[in-house]
């Protein structure tokens, strides 16, 4: 059953740190394309996608090692 969440665990890390990295800092998606990230605007389509994903996948990542921790003792 170790194994098996440390392998679960190696997963999720390296798909959050995927994820985190595909973010542009502070621009969106658009800045890695030219355009101009002066304004404000909403997350849209892959930007609000890559997001939401993040956010499941910390999530993940924070449960998985509270359950290795209550099955190591």
């Amino acid at each position: 059953m170790t194994k098996m969440l440390n392998l679960i665990e190696i997963v999720v890390s390296l798909l959050l740190i995927t994820a985190i990295l595909l973010q542009a800092r502070g621009g969106g998606l658009g800045s890695l394309f030219g355009g101009g990230g002066e304004f404000y605007q909403t997350k849209r389509g892959a930007e609000k996608g890559i997001f939401v994903a993040t956010i499941i996948l910390a999530v993940l990542f924070v449960v998985t090692g509270i359950i290795r921790l209550i099955i190591a003792k």
